[in-house]
């Protein structure tokens, strides 16, 4: 929701979770092969454009897709600290960067949004060639994580409260470390806050990126008009249309067990104190 309301603003263009692009895109074996315009990715007219131009000759769509598969393996958020020091080994790196400038050469973006969620891929950004990274790490409390990870879902799988536990610390742990690396350029946000204002959130972000003057999208009553998007993969909300209300989503309050939610706080525990959590407790 972020990346689509970010990309409401001139010259930004909102990738959604662009490592899936040859997985889901290409290969058909991810959780979700539609763009956010509706179409199949490698039907839609922008993504064909943009994996035509990363393909190296004479590699099929597929065998390409393959390659990219098992370069990205080498890129894994548990590959975040090695990687902030150094390039991921493979050609992972030169086709992240090519898909970058394909993607700002096909839009005219002078800001690509990727919402990939590795941080692995995070730190990558700093060793590419002709790209400036920002990090926007937003941090949801980790007992509302795991509620949604209990409902099923058509586009992506079922966590375990202990499976969502661990999930949750290594990619905030990870994304931590980016942002130690990169101080300067680097925004921690609640997304409890962001829900809360998100005019003001959006305006810090559109500080980070260097737009502080630009046009907010976000209206003072926290309702965004969203248009058409190219988006890969990610949360349905990712589909809607016309005015929206930016709302968190307080299920967990209520619909989390008394068992889960002390289990999930105990576990998380230092991390709920320095992202600010106790008081909700």
């Amino acid at each position: 929701m972020l990346g689509n309301v970010l990309a409401e603003t001139p010259g930004v263009f909102h990738a959604g979770e662009l490592r899936f692009l040859w997985l889901n895109g290409v290969l058909g074996t991810g959780s979700n092969g539609r763009c956010g315009c509706g179409a199949d990715l490698a039907a839609c007219p922008l993504w064909s454009d943009v994996l035509n131009a990363v393909r190296p000759a004479g590699r099929t769509p597929a065998e390409h897709a393959a390659d990219v598969v098992s370069w990205q393996a080498t890129c894994r958020t548990r590959h975040t600290w090695r990687v902030r020091n150094r390039p991921a080994v493979g050609r992972w790196p030169e086709t992240l960067a090519a898909t970058y400038h394909a993607i700002a050469a096909a839009t005219g973006a002078r800001v690509v949004v990727d919402s990939s969620k590795y941080a692995s891929d995070a730190a990558l950004i700093a060793h590419l060639d002709g790209v400036r990274p920002a990090y926007v790490h937003l941090v949801r409390d980790p007992r509302g994580v795991a509620w949604s990870w209990l409902r099923p879902k058509d586009y992506t799988g079922r966590r375990g409260v202990l499976n969502s536990n661990w999930h949750w610390i290594g990619f905030n742990l990870a994304a931590e470390a980016v942002g130690r690396a990169h101080p300067e350029t680097y925004l921690r946000m609640r997304y409890e806050d962001l829900t809360h204002d998100p005019r003001a959130a959006v305006a810090r972000v559109l500080e980070l990126i260097g737009s502080p003057g630009a046009v907010n999208p976000v209206a003072a009553d926290g309702a965004v008009e969203l248009g058409d998007n190219h988006t890969v993969t990610g949360n349905p909300n990712r589909f809607a249309r016309g005015p929206t209300v930016i709302r968190e989503d307080l299920g967990w309050r209520s619909g989390l067990p008394r068992d889960k939610r002390m289990l999930t706080t105990v576990m998380t525990f230092p991390l709920l104190q320095r992202y600010g959590y106790l008081r909700d407790m």
